[in-house]
């Protein structure tokens, strides 16, 4: 059975930094890519970052480009995402998500990714 558990949201203030952390447990090949995403009420989920967890290409979305950092530890099945420079805008739920394969032909598409975690809230307060 695949799990993957978040931690490490909060509350910060513009300019500030937080990082994520998602703990991957079951069978290895279901974290060929594992991505970050991000749901706002009343908005779609959107890909935040993605990596693949072979040969640690990295994917952004346009809006987290330079702020934001995705890396992975594969002896613990643990991907991390490392936010800096929040804005406001970044307030939302994010998600972490694993999927068998390549990354470059899922993300930023959510509907590509089929293991998902609980979510861990992030606040950016002005």
């Amino acid at each position: 059975q695949v799990q993957l558990v978040e931690s490490g949201g909060g509350s910060v203030q513009a300019g500030g930094s937080l990082r994520l952390s998602c703990a991957g447990s079951g069978s290895t090949y279901t974290f060929g890519c594992m991505g970050w995403f991000r749901q706002a009420p009343g908005k779609e989920r959107e890909g935040v970052a993605a990596i693949k967890t072979g040969s640690g290409s990295t994917y952004y979305a346009d809006s987290v480009k330079g702020r934001f950092t995705i890396s992975r530890d594969n002896a613990k099945n643990t991907v991390y995402l490392q936010m800096n420079s929040l804005k406001p805008e970044d307030t939302s739920m994010y998600y972490c998500a694993a999927k068998p394969g390549a990354c470059y032909t899922a993300f930023p598409d959510a509907n590509r990714f089929g293991y998902w975690g609980q979510g861990t809230q992030v606040t950016v307060s002005s």
